[in-house]
């Protein structure tokens, strides 16, 4: 059975249809071979009712909405010239500003896809005018987003602490150590870059100039005080700090800044509409994938084929981070969280590995993934975007991918780069 629903979601997939439908007709194929029709459908619409019941879940559409305010106001274009006007000017400033925007931009928006466009928009064209190749800029904005999905606040993170029962809480103040250890490799890297290349310096900016790019982000920067602070100092819940991000964009950007007016409001509530109505189909067929393949024990005997039973953590590890990793390249993130993080669950149990970590891990995988040829969603986000051919686009990302797995790595074998901080707020 399990060979046919994943055949046939392999088959649509090349036929080109939305992830959406090859996802609910491997689970329909899958309910009809188990229950020998359709007769009780009831129970298949209930599964997939409840993936989306859990209110936490109310955060996803908060935090998008959120976003795209931002993006499409002044938010994103401050904090990126307070970044620039800090650190533009060293060799490979440049590029170091560019991975660092999408870190701060990601400490607001918690999307790899908003960050793609919020920070690569404005940067792309003075990367291409200081003489870096387009290859790599392109490469650099789609990896460096990979950063926003594992600084609070995370999507990935919330769908996989729904699914798990894992402290989103928790989950959001683990990514932040993974993500600045991705900025110091990045960053790195793009310094290397700046001097074999031969890449010039930018001005230096006046302390003036940049006094004043902090003032002018001052309340941008109050996103991620709203986010962090309050979940962490015990205000409001991660639910709750998603509502509050939304009413201080529209304060921003409809009072404060006045870069957005009334008529501007439909607009961006039918953008945030459609991408949340994807995202929550998803997860509501999802659910009723998970329960269809966790009835049939199929996890029980993939992981039994791979023989996981008899690995330690460590090994369970690497196996989680190659089955996303590899998943991702081909199927949306959020699917992938779906559908496997279920099968990984009795393990991930046996082995007493902390969640948090797990989750952490996982949600760097997809993120990885998610850039990583031949179909990363956010490559095609970038072709979208930049209207550049797919090849152009994929040709620099080799050693970021290179540098996202020196990262994995590194996580697996020092756990504490990400439960550092956790333990710290949340002691046990």
């Amino acid at each position: 059975m399990g060979m046919i629903m994943f055949a046939a979601m392999v088959l649509l997939l090349m036929l080109g249809f939305p992830m959406m439908i090859p996802l609910t007709i491997g689970a329909l194929i899958g309910f009809y071979m188990m229950f020998d029709g359709f007769g009780q459908m009831g129970t298949f619409i209930q599964q997939m009712l409840g993936g989306i019941r859990p209110a936490a879940l109310i955060a996803v559409p908060m935090f998008i909405l959120a976003a795209d305010i931002m993006t499409r106001g002044q938010s994103a274009n401050r904090l990126i010239n307070m970044v620039m006007a800090f650190i533009g000017h060293i060799k490979g400033g440049l590029a170091v500003s560019t991975a660092a925007s999408c870190t701060l931009f990601g400490a607001v928006s918690g999307s790899t896809q908003a960050t793609v466009v919020a920070v690569g928009s404005p940067l792309r064209p003075k990367m291409l005018e200081a003489g870096y190749k387009d290859s790599f800029a392109l490469a650099l904005i789609i990896n460096s987003s990979d950063i926003a999905f594992l600084i609070p606040p995370s999507i990935g993170m919330i769908i996989y602490g729904v699914i798990s029962g894992t402290s989103i809480g928790e989950l959001f103040i683990a990514g932040i150590g993974p993500g600045l250890l991705i900025l110091t490799l990045f960053s790195l890297y793009c310094i290397a870059y700046a001097y074999i290349n031969k890449v010039p310096t930018e001005p230096k900016s006046t302390w003036k100039e940049r006094l004043n790019s902090v003032q002018q982000a001052l309340w941008p920067l109050g996103f991620p005080v709203i986010i962090v602070g309050g979940i962490y100092g015990g205000i409001f819940s991660p639910t709750e700090a998603a509502a509050v991000c939304v009413l201080y964009a529209v304060l921003l950007e409809f009072v404060v800044f006045r870069s957005l007016k009334m008529a501007d409001i439909y607009r961006i509530a039918k953008s945030t509409g459609l991408i949340t109505a994807v995202v929550f189909i998803l997860v509501a067929v999802g659910n009723g994938f998970s329960w269809i393949i966790s009835f049939a024990q199929i996890p029980q005997a993939v992981l039994g084929a791979v023989g996981i039973s008899e690995m330690n953590g460590a090994g369970v590890l690497i196996t989680i981070a190659v089955a996303f990793f590899i998943a991702c390249m081909f199927v949306d993130p959020i699917v992938v969280i779906l559908v496997l993080t279920p099968i990984f669950t009795p393990a991930i149990a046996a082995t007493g590995l902390d969640p948090v970590l797990v989750g952490v891990l996982i949600t760097l995988m997809v993120a990885v993934g998610s850039a990583t040829p031949p179909f990363g969603c956010d490559i095609f986000t970038a072709i979208a975007i930049f209207k550049r051919p797919y090849w152009e686009v994929i040709r620099g990302t080799p050693p970021f991918v290179f540098m996202l797995i020196m990262a994995t790595a590194l996580i697996i074998i020092f756990p504490q780069i990400a439960l550092f901080l956790r333990d710290l707020a949340y002691p046990s």
